[in-house]
């Protein structure tokens, strides 16, 4: 099968950049997923004050949304990465490397922001996708709520 996005990591005029793709389309379901944050299945903050601990977990919980909406990461068309300190970027990427383990690089943003929604949380993330009509979860017009 032909992928349904198409990745552009240097439209003309741009430089490129080995981080993210400038621009990312497609066609199929749309998947917006809320940000993510280290916490495990029963809300624990999952490695206390360790940046590279947070963004695995948050990587791990990213897929876990994905999968249920039928999708991977190489559906993922925009990233969002909101951090307490721009120095957690480097294990933000090297987690996000992990989980993408070859598939294109989606279009992404980084914040830095005072705070998230809990004090010893360092790194939070939100994803967009682009699921293929074919895959799991039938077509955009059968809405439900699902947990």
């Amino acid at each position: 099968m032909t992928s349904h996005l198409t990745h552009v990591p240097a439209p003309d005029g741009l430089a490129p950049s080995p981080q993210y793709s400038h621009v990312v389309w497609g066609t199929g379901r749309f998947v917006a997923i809320s940000g993510q944050c280290a916490l495990d299945a029963s809300g624990a903050v999952v490695g206390e004050g360790d940046a590279v601990a947070q963004a695995h977990q948050v990587f791990a919980n990213l897929e876990r949304c994905l999968t249920a909406a039928g999708a991977g990461f190489g559906d993922v068309v925009k990233l969002t990465y909101f951090v307490t300190d721009v120095a957690h970027l480097p294990a933000v990427r090297d987690a996000r490397d992990a989980y993408f383990a070859g598939a294109p690089l989606p279009a992404s943003s980084a914040v830095q922001v005072s705070a998230l929604v809990r004090p010893e949380l360092l790194v939070e993330i939100e994803a967009f996708a682009l699921v293929p009509e074919t895959a799991a979860g039938g077509s955009g017009a059968d809405l439900r709520l699902l947990g």
